[in-house]
């Protein structure tokens, strides 16, 4: 981002009518229209706006909170800037939060889904929370190369069904951006968008929540962006992951239509948090040579809820079955 402080002493700079809509008092500002949102969007991955407007902007958004249409503005700039072209992909999948209380359970769904033929992109960031663990960090433990371009994903897919893109290869700039959560202390849009990019266009989307709110916001997006079939829940630290302790929301697009649906508290007192995560402990539940109950219940039930999200059936009973199923049965080729 330039910083040069007198460039604009003599005319407005173009960014700065994006500034003045939403930080224009409580009764002048204004929400940015989808153009609006996408045209200032455009500037920020660009480069084109000073670091003394960036900040402003992302806090501004920070505490109006962002609507529909900007965030569905700032996804379509995203994409439209992306290097990538579209792959035969079932599911995109995205893990922004990072783990703390629990092992990333959601982690050995993707791969036991992947294990059965699901082709799935997971993308994500790491380190821009403290005291977190993150997926690319637990992909690296299990042998699962990160990848840096789209033809790392192909030969992923390929090989695995599975792939990993890290935000920084997506996108510099919003890894940049993510990246200053620990600068500002505060989360900025960019960890919203970020989950909904799809870089491949994938048939089906999967985002997590942290603060309920923002729920209806992701789902509605996803809808604006065109997306058909798409799942937004409260995921157990944020990331996509069913918690068993409570009833989880569904916030989804199945065939264009939104939907709503309902999961129950599947126990009758809440879980046991881990005093560490070892991942040695985590990656023998994997390989079958220890249970985890609370564990095996969350990937069973995330395993579903995606199985759904893919239409690969018609409703979640079916799908906590189907799901519990492949779960047991992942060894034919686990860590292959």
């Amino acid at each position: 981002m330039t910083t040069k402080r007198n460039l604009y002493a003599d005319f407005e700079h173009p960014f700065a009518q994006y500034i003045r809509i939403i930080g224009k008092g409580k009764t002048g500002a204004r929400s940015l229209t989808f153009d609006e949102a996408y045209n200032a969007f455009s500037l920020i991955l660009k480069r084109e706006v000073l670091d003394v407007q960036l900040g402003a902007f992302l806090m501004l958004l920070r505490v109006k909170e962002e609507s529909v249409e900007e965030l569905a503005g700032f996804v379509q700039a995203t994409r439209d800037q992306l290097p990538f072209q579209a792959l035969e992909v079932d599911l995109d999948w995205s893990s922004y939060a990072g783990k703390r209380k629990h092992y990333p359970w959601f982690l050995l769904a993707a791969l036991s889904l992947a294990q059965h033929g699901y082709k799935i992109v997971m993308h994500g960031a790491a380190g821009h929370t403290l005291n977190r663990v993150y997926t690319e960090n637990v992909l690296d433990y299990l042998g699962y190369p990160i990848c840096q371009n789209q033809t790392d994903v192909e030969q992923q897919l390929k090989a695995h069904n599975f792939a990993y893109l890290p935000l920084a290869a997506i996108s510099p700039v919003l890894d940049e951006l993510i990246s200053l959560r620990n600068v500002m202390g505060l989360r900025s849009p960019i960890h919203t968008l970020a989950r909904l990019i799809n870089p491949f266009n994938a048939k089906a989307t999967l985002q997590a929540i942290f603060h309920p709110a923002y729920r209806t916001s992701h789902q509605h997006a996803a809808h604006h962006l065109g997306y058909q079939n798409s799942v937004v829940i409260k995921g157990e630290g944020g990331e996509f992951e069913r918690n068993p302790d409570a009833k989880t929301l569904i916030c989804g697009i199945r065939d264009g239509e939104l939907y709503q649906h309902e999961l129950p508290k599947l126990t009758a007192d809440r879980s046991a948090t881990e005093e560490s995560l070892d991942l040695n402990q985590f990656k023998a539940v994997w390989e079958g040579t220890q249970q985890h109950e609370y564990g095996e219940m969350a990937i069973i039930e995330t395993m579903g809820i995606a199985l759904y999200s893919m239409r690969v059936v018609n409703d979640f009973d079916a799908a906590m079955t189907l799901a519990k199923t492949l779960w047991q049965t992942r060894f034919n080729k686990a860590l292959a």
